[in-house]
């Protein structure tokens, strides 16, 4: 590829005739490397004959984009007649030139069963790393409840009647700050290329950041794997508001969701488990020993897939509504087995990094969002910028 051309050249350049016949199990599994994702969850029902326009932002560069549609919560069969994929110009509008078909299995319409995932095919050309890409999707039958993610902190759009072919945003006119059913974006990399997948409750879900300029922790992270000499370059934020590793609530447990939302994931050599303060704080009887149960669980499905795993400390909350000396204590007793007890590949301290010199249990004041539990951007940056980058290549000796 030639330096100097404008991004809609470089974004998904055509090698291929589009009419070209897929190869044999293109709705497969990719080999490939996630560079975007977002954990699924139980949505409002969907609507009959909906487009969506979903932008979101990659991490890791690559050729051959391929998306994954979700029906994982979904009651019934769920065609897409037709879905595009291009790169934002600004707003719902897309850069000329760069919205492309996305076919699976050489089709053009697919026909997701209740409660599975599909890949499309790969589509020719090159996708750089920190772009705003735009998957445009169009269901002619949608019902039933729909499959998404509720907190993007990014808008997109809906519209009704099926536009997903036009550059133009003048029909998108219905903003969204949800993602529908778009769950995972993958690229191929250069050979050795991994990802790490962060697996989360709604501070890596980035709530208190700046919406729509991808300032929660794993963007801030994404951008140093792209600067630095390592192996591992995409990321795959996994956070989900409200989220517990032991009880279903908002969405399935990190217990019940880790296989289809971080182990299926392609080329994911780092699982980054950073979850426990929804147990703790909810009060509902939940023991250090039974989050580290959970925590050990985790880590052995997670090694039994030959992945591995990078545990972090739980952050201060002292001044949230729901803090007590008790649930306190229960963090404590957490996190001196997270830094001590050997189950971890690595750690990182994310409880050291936030928390005040003065009073250990409250979050510094200048990084806090002001809820005293979520950081600001400037919190979400120091997150990142103390996660040691080797440990995520850590995957690699196992």
């Amino acid at each position: 590829m030639r330096a100097g051309l404008p991004l809609a050249a470089l974004l998904l350049t055509v090698a291929a005739c589009q009419s070209a016949p897929a190869p044999a199990g293109a709705t497969g599994d990719p080999s490939g490397v996630v560079t975007w994702a977002a954990s699924a969850d139980r949505m409002g029902d969907g609507v009959a004959g909906r487009s969506y326009r979903l932008v979101v932002h990659t991490s890791v560069g690559g050729t051959d984009l391929r998306i994954r549609l979700s029906n994982a919560f979904g009651d019934r069969p769920l065609t897409f007649d037709n879905v595009y994929a291009g790169s934002q110009k600004q707003g719902a509008e897309l850069r000329p030139g760069s919205n492309r078909r996305l076919t699976f299995g050489g089709a053009r319409t697919v026909t997701v069963p209740a409660g599975s995932t599909v890949w499309s095919d790969p589509l020719p050309g090159r996708l750089p790393a920190a772009t705003n890409l735009v998957v445009s999707l169009h269901s002619p039958d949608a019902g039933g409840p729909a499959t998404g993610h509720w907190m993007a902190l990014q808008r997109s759009y809906a519209t009704q009647g099926d536009h997903t072919a036009e550059e133009s945003g003048a029909a998108w006119t219905i903003p969204t700050g949800s993602w529908f059913h778009l769950d995972a974006v993958s690229v191929r990399a250069r050979a050795g290329t991994g990802a790490v997948a962060a697996l989360g409750d709604s501070i890596t879900d980035g709530w208190q950041s700046t919406a729509d300029l991808n300032r929660r922790w794993p963007d801030y992270l994404a951008r140093r794997l792209q600067r630095a000499d390592t192996a591992v370059k995409g990321v795959a934020n996994e956070g989900m508001s409200g989220n517990k590793v032991l009880a279903d609530g908002p969405g399935q447990s990190a217990l019940n969701r880790l296989e289809r939302d971080v182990l299926s994931q392609p080329g994911v050599r780092t699982v980054f488990l950073f979850q426990g303060v929804n147990d703790i704080k909810a009060h509902t009887g939940v023991t250090a020993e039974d989050l580290i149960d959970g925590y050990r669980e985790i880590v052995e499905r997670a090694h039994a897939a030959g992945k591995c795993v990078v545990g972090a400390t739980v952050g201060p909350f002292k001044g949230w509504h729901e803090w007590d000396p008790a649930a306190e204590a229960v963090r404590q007793e957490v996190n001196a087995f997270i830094r001590t007890g050997g189950v971890f590949d690595a750690v990182t301290d994310f409880d050291r990094v936030l928390r005040s010199p003065y009073d250990p249990g409250r979050m510094l004041p200048a990084l806090d969002g002001g809820d005293h539990i979520h950081p600001n951007d400037k919190g979400m940056q120091a997150m990142a910028d103390a996660v040691d980058l080797t440990a995520l290549d850590c995957g690699t000796t196992r």
